[in-house]
């Protein structure tokens, strides 16, 4: 007995720390109140080493200010943060130096260049030696495709090139988080996709990513994992694929004979809906087989049956109109409402 207790003494540490080091940022009933109201209420939040993580979710669900408290721009009310590996704010020092962030847009000298303003952020940058600031400038400008307009005054960019800036300033050095608010706001479609090449790319380095986003499709096309808040709460987060997976058990059936087959899948007490070009088949209480066998005796023509594959803009609007219909406060909730 002595001498098997001596040895799990020794592993347990190492258990632990190899948990925290799979976590870039974790939060713990993290919360934030403004006066009266609850921007964010009793968060609690992972975010895995590596993993490139959307945030989503409608306006006022308290993405933006979940953001700033984990990036120790804002103390929050209640509720614990740490961040790779530290807890804030004691480790800000150590640890916001490797972290990159654009949130709620940039914000640089109006009557300097594009390269200038990025030359006096580099110069403030901990661990970029004096010597490679140049370079760092103009290989950030060029990763971002603004090379061409470095000579330009700020004041005169655009609202994507202001973005771009904004995310070059992110990316001078490497870091081991980014964290983008809205990264493609203002951006054409041509530079959404180099936002997502970027995100592609720093993602395959092993760089952690942190994307606050409201177009559903860019974070499906971008990111493995997902954390969806509603009324400053987390409703869903984990990867993306156990997510889609977890939507519901479902069987898309394409066939000529919708009438027919929904008449069948009724009288088979089978839920079913009519799509485009066939019909979706809820397979609770039953199985796709029997759903085939079904139809196919009754007559009904059957071209495919394939698994419904649940997609992210379903999933969001599943999960907040479910937390709609429980609640009938205002986008943001109040401690007079309850939401304690």
């Amino acid at each position: 007995m002595t001498t098997s207790t001596s040895a799990p003494a020794t592993a347990a540490p190492q258990n632990d720390g190899a948990k925290k080091a799979a976590v870039a940022a974790r939060t713990r009933g993290l919360r934030k109140v403004y006066g009266s109201t609850v921007a964010v209420d009793r968060v609690d939040l992972e975010l895995p080493e590596g993993a490139v993580l959307g945030m989503l979710g409608p306006n006022g669900s308290g993405k933006t200010t979940t953001i700033r408290m984990l990036l120790g721009l804002v103390r929050p009310t209640q509720g614990e943060i740490e961040l790779l590996g530290k807890p804030l704010p004691e480790g800000a020092e150590h640890v916001l130096p490797h972290v990159g962030a654009l949130v709620e847009g940039p914000g640089f000298h109006p009557f300097l260049s594009g390269r200038e303003n990025l030359l006096r952020c580099a110069a403030f940058e901990p661990l970029l030696p004096s010597g490679s600031v140049r370079q760092a400038v103009e290989d950030a400008l060029e990763r971002v495709g603004l090379a061409a307009a470095a000579h330009r005054r700020y004041r005169g960019y655009s609202l994507g090139m202001k973005q771009r800036l904004g995310l070059a300033a992110a990316l001078l050095v490497h870091r081991k988080l980014i964290v983008l608010d809205e990264p493609t706001n203002g951006l054409d479609p041509a530079g959404t996709r180099e936002i997502r090449r970027i995100i592609a790319d720093l993602h395959a380095a092993g760089t952690t990513v942190l994307v606050s986003s409201h177009l559903l499709s860019e974070v499906e096309a971008t990111c493995t994992h997902v954390c969806v808040l509603h009324r400053g709460t987390v409703v869903a987060q984990g990867e993306l694929a156990d997510l889609l997976q977890a939507g519901g058990s479902a069987l898309q059936v394409i066939t000529p004979d919708v009438e027919a087959a929904l008449t069948a899948l009724r009288h088979a007490k089978i839920s079913a809906r009519p799509l485009e070009e066939g019909l979706r088949v809820e397979l609770t209480g039953t199985s796709a087989p029997a759903v085939v066998e079904t139809l196919v005796h009754a007559g009904v023509a059957v071209h495919e049956a394939t698994k419904w594959k649940t997609g992210l803009e379903e999933l969001f609007a599943r999960l907040t109109e479910a937390e709609e219909s429980e609640h009938s406060l205002s986008a943001v909730d109040t401690l007079d409402g309850g939401n304690r």
